[in-house]
C-alpha cells in the first residue's frame, strides 16, 4: 500500500497533525510526554501517572527512571497535570504546578495507584484518552470528570467538565515534581489576588540546583473558598504569622511545601477553565504572558492555533511512504524534533541568565534545555537544514550562556538558568562550529571560536587538564576516561575546522593535533579502545562487552571504539585496514550481547540493541554509515533499513531507546531521506538508503529540496546510483551548501546490492 498525500502548494496547509501520535515512545525507554504543547513551547502540559520519589531514606529508587517524562502508559491512574516536562531524557527534573480536579471531601494527598481512593488521583482508561498535537483529553473515572488540555507558548489552558456538586475542587499541588525527594522544594510563595487570580513562584534544588519558576493562575469562574496546607517539618522559627489562620482563605502563603484547593459549586456538565502562565523572571511577567497569549477563555481557539503552528512545521515536508505506519513515524519524528529545546524568555524578551540576573534577548529568541551530548549528532544539524534561523538563535543562546558563565564555558547540559554538567564532552562546540561552517549562524564567528577554545581549555572540568597534558584522560582519575577522550578529540577537530576557516593557523594546528588523541587509547593488541592510567599503562582487567566500570558512558568499547566520526579512514587504517574494519562492523551487528552486560544499565534494553550495536544510545548513531569507507558500502544501506524497521514503530513502545530531546527522531528523519551528518562540523552528508518514495522539503530560504527514490519497495533497500540535479554523484558524500540551495536528489533503488 502506498500512502500518497495530495500535492498542493506549500502556501496551503494540509492537516498533517492527524499523522502525529504523541503517545509513540512512552514506554519504559521512550520517556516522551503525551500532553499538549506547541513547537518548542515553554509549556508542556501533560499528565503524571505516579509519584515515585527519586530517593527513599536517602537511597535511589530505580523505578523513578521510568518517569523521566512523568507518564507511563501502563499505569492505571493519573495523579494530575503539570506544566513542564523533558522529552526523552535519561534523567529528569521539572513537573511544575500540578493541577487535579476532584469532588467530595478535599484530599490533598495523592494516594497510591493501588489505593487511589485514599487521595486525589484517579483511575482512567486509554479508551477515554485522546493525545494529539496541542490537545490532550481524558476521563477521570473517580468522579467522572473530563479533563482537556491545550497550550500557547507560555500558557497552559485547562478545561474541566464537572458533574453536579457543591464540593467540586481544583487541587494545586505545589510540592509535586519529577524526580522528587524531600527537601527538593527550596521555597514556595503564593498570593491570592482575588477570587479568580493567583500568582507565585517556587524554587527547587534538583538537576538544576537553583531553578525558580514564576507563575500566574486564573480560573474562568470565581472560587467560593480556597485553602492551603503547609507541609514543612521541623521548622525552628515560625515567626508571628501564627496569628492568622493560614489554611483557610488566607491570601499570602510562604513555605517550603504548599498544597492548595480551590472550591466551587458546579452544575451537571459545567465547564471550568484554568490558565497557568509561567515566567523565568517574575510573577508580573507571567501575568503579562497570560494576558497577551490567552486574552480570552476560548479554549478551542487555542487548540486550533496550536494545531496551525504544528501544521506549519509539518507542512515543510510532503512525503510519499511505503505504508501508513511509515507516514505516522515520519511526522511523529518531525513532531519529536520540534519539542525541545524550549523557549526561555517572556514576551518582553526578558529571561534569567546563568548568573541568575535578568537579561534581555537582543535580536534572538532565548532557548533552554540543551541535551547536547545527544543532540549535536543529528538534531542540531537537522535544524541547520530545515530551521536554520531557529538553530542560529540556539547558538546565540549558547553564546549568552558562555558570557554569563563564571567558568567561561559554553553549555554542557543546561536548563532553566542552570548548568547541570550531565554527560561528557563539550559538544556545544560541535553545534556552534557546524552552524558557522554551514553559514547558519550570522553572529561573531571569532567570538564563537574564542568561546569554543576557552571551553576546551577549562582544565578543572572532567579531566581536561590531564587530557591537555597527557593526550588522554587517565583511567585512575576519571571513571569515563575513554568516552571523554574520544569525545574531546572530536570536539577539538571541530574547533580546528573553524580556526582553519577563520585563518587562525596556530589554533588550527593545536586542535588538529588534539583531534588525534583518540589514538592514545587504542590498544592494538586487542583491537579496541581501552582505559589507560596516568603512567601510560592500559588497564589489565577489561571486559570489551561490559557497559559498567570500563571507562565508558552508556556504551561498551565495541561501540565506542568506532567513535572517531571525524577521522574514520584513519581509524580504519589504525584498526588494521579495510577488511578488518569491515569484519569488525559485521561482527558488531551480528554478534549476541548477553543480557547481563546491560541488565543494570537503565538506558539500555534489549529493544534498543541489534547484535551488539546499541541504537538506543547515541554514540553509535553514525556507525551504520561507516561501511561507506570500506569496499562494501551497500552494507550501510542494508543496515540503515534494518535499524529503521527494528527500532521505530507505532504505539506506546515505538522507540528502541530514549528520544533524547529529538536525537533519535532526527536520526530517523535524515536516514529516511537518504543521507546523514556523520561528523557535524564537516558541511557534508553521507549517503545511506532512503525510506521515502519521494519527499519535498520547503527550505527556509524559499528553495525546494526534492528527493525521489525510484523503484522503492520493502525489498529494494540498495542504492545503485545517485543523481543530484541530473548529474551522477560519485562517492558517498553530499555537500550541505548544495543541498541547502534546493534541487533534486534522485536514488535508483534495487533489491540487489551494487558490489562493484
Amino acid at each position: 500500500m502506498v500512502i500518497l498525500l495530495p500535492v498542493i502548494g506549500f502556501s496551503q496547509q494540509t492537516n498533517l497533525s492527524q499523522y502525529v501520535k504523541p503517545l509513540i515512545g512512552t514506554a519504559k525507554m521512550g520517556h516522551t510526554f503525551p500532553g499538549a504543547t506547541v513547537p518548542f513551547g515553554s509549556i508542556q502540559l501533560s499528565p503524571e501517572t505516579d509519584t515515585i520519589p527519586y530517593a527513599v531514606n536517602g537511597k535511589y529508587t530505580g523505578d523513578v527512571y521510568k518517569y523521566c517524562a512523568g507518564y507511563q502508559y501502563d499505569d492505571p491512574t493519573i495523579v494530575g497535570f503539570s506544566h513542564t516536562h523533558f522529552s526523552g531524557t535519561g534523567h529528569s527534573d521539572l513537573g511544575d504546578i500540578l493541577v487535579m480536579p476532584t469532588q467530595g471531601k478535599v484530599q490533598l494527598n495523592p494516594g497510591t495507584k493501588d489505593h487511589p481512593e485514599n487521595g486525589y488521583r484517579s483511575k482512567y482508561s486509554h479508551d477515554n484518552e485522546i493525545s494529539e498535537a496541542n490537545y490532550y483529553s481524558v476521563k477521570l473515572d473517580k468522579h467522572n470528570i473530563k479533563a482537556e488540555l491545550t497550550t500557547s507558548t507560555r500558557v497552559g489552558m485547562h478545561r474541566y467538565t464537572f458533574p453536579s456538586s457543591d464540593q467540586s475542587h481544583l487541587i494545586l499541588d505545589l510540592t509535586s515534581g519529577i524526580y522528587n525527594y524531600e527537601g527538593k522544594n527550596v521555597w514556595t510563595f503564593v498570593r491570592v489576588l482575588n477570587d479568580s487570580t493567583i500568582t507565585g513562584y517556587r524554587q527547587t534544588n534538583g538537576w538544576a540546583r537553583t531553578r525558580t519558576v514564576y507563575f500566574a493562575i486564573k480560573t474562568s469562574k470565581p472560587f467560593k473558598n480556597y485553602g492551603a496546607k503547609y507541609l514543612d517539618k521541623d521548622v525552628q522559627y515560625k515567626g508571628f504569622w501564627r496569628k492568622f489562620d493560614q489554611e483557610n482563605n488566607f491570601p499570602e502563603l510562604a513555605a517550603h511545601n504548599i498544597k492548595m484547593h480551590l472550591d466551587f459549586d458546579t452544575k451537571e456538565g459545567e465547564q471550568i477553565g484554568l490558565k497557568v502562565a509561567l515566567s523565568p523572571v517574575s510573577m508580573k511577567n507571567a501575568l503579562s504572558n497570560m494576558e497577551v497569549e490567552t486574552a480570552d477563555w476560548n479554549f478551542d481557539r487555542i487548540v486550533s492555533k496550536g494545531k496551525e503552528d504544528w501544521n506549519k512545521e509539518l507542512n515543510k515536508f510532503k512525503v510519499e511512504m511505503l505504508n501508513k505506519e511509515d507516514l505516522v513515524n515520519f511526522y511523529t519524528s518531525v513532531y519529536h524534533a520540534n519539542l525541545m529545546p524550549t523557549v526561555y524568555m517572556d514576551l518582553n524578551g526578558e529571561y534569567k541568565g546563568l548568573d541568575q540576573e535578568v537579561h534581555v534577548a537582543d535580536g534572538f529568541t532565548n532557548y533552554t534545555s540543551f541535551s547536547l551530548w545527544d543532540t549535536f549528532r543529528a538534531f542540531h544539524p537537522w535544524l541547520n537544514l530545515v530551521s536554520p534561523q531557529r538553530n542560529s538563535d540556539m547558538v546565540s543562546s549558547m553564546m549568552a550562556h558562555h558570557s554569563q558563565s563564571v567558568l567561561g564555558m559554553l553549555p554542557i547540559w543546561s536548563h532553566y538558568a542552570n548548568e547541570n554538567w550531565c554527560m561528557s564532552g563539550y559538544h556545544s562546540v560541535s553545534v556552534v562550529v557546524d552552524a558557522i561552517m554551514k553559514g547558519v549562524y550570522k553572529g561573531d564567528a571569532e567570538a564563537a571560536l574564542s568561546a569554543c577554545v576557552e571551553t576546551a581549555n577549562s582544565r578543572r572540568y572532567e579531566g581536561i587538564g590531564d587530557y591537555i597534558d597527557l593526550g588522554y584522560v587517565p583511567d585512575d582519575k576519571n571513571g569515563t576516561s575513554v568516552s571523554n577522550t574520544l569525545e574531546y578529540a572530536y570536539d577539538d577537530w571541530c574547533i580546528a575546522q573553524l580556526a582553519e576557516k577563520l585563518g587562525k593557523k596556530e589554533i588550527a594546528a593545536e586542535f588538529t593535533k588534539r583531534a588525534g588523541n583518540w589514538r592514545n587509547l587504542y590498544d592494538e593488541r586487542i583491537g579496541f579502545m581501552r582505559p589507560k592510567d596516568s603512567q601510560g599503562k592500559f588497564r589489565e582487567k577489561f571486559d570489551v562487552l561490559d557497559t559498567h566500570g570500563q571507562g565508558f558512558i552508556e556504551g561498551n568499547t565495541w561501540n565506542y571504539t568506532l567513535y572517531v566520526p571525524h577521522q574514520p579512514v584513519e581509524l580504519m587504517e589504525t584498526m588494521g585496514g579495510i577488511s578488518r574494519f569491515e569484519n569488525y562492523l559485521d561482527s558488531l551487528f551480528s554478534m549476541h550481547l548477553p543480557d547481563h552486560y546491560f541488565e543494570n544499565t537503565e538506558d539500555i534494553t534489549r529493544e534498543g540493541i541489534i547484535g551488539n550495536y546499541v541504537h538506543g544510545n547515541e554514540p553509535s548513531h553514525h556507525v551504520a554509515y561507516l561501511y561507506n569507507v570500506t569496499k562494501s558500502p551497500w552494507k550501510s544501506q542494508a543496515r540503515i533499513r534494518q535499524i529503521i524497521r527494528n527500532q521505530y514503530h507505532n504505539g506506546p513502545a515505538g522507540l528502541g531507546g530514549n528520544d533524547d530531546c529529538g536525537q533519535m527522531s532526527a536520526w530517523y528523519l535524515f536516514s529516511s531521506l537518504g543521507f546523514y551528518p556523520v561528523a557535524p562540523g564537516e558541511p557534508m552528508y553521507w549517503i545511506g538508503s532512503p525510506l521515502v518514495k519521494s519527499a519535498e522539503i520547503q527550505l527556509e530560504n524559499g528553495k525546494l529540496l526534492k528527493i525521489v527514490a525510484k523503484n522503492q519497495s520493502e525489498k529494494n533497500v540498495y542504492v545503485t546510483k545517485v543523481f543530484w540535479n541530473g548529474k551522477e554523484v560519485l562517492g558517498f558524500k553530499l555537500p550541505h551548501e548544495e543541498i541547502a540551495e534546493g534541487g533534486e536528489l534522485q536514488f535508483i533503488m534495487s533489491s540487489k546490492p551494487k558490489k562493484s
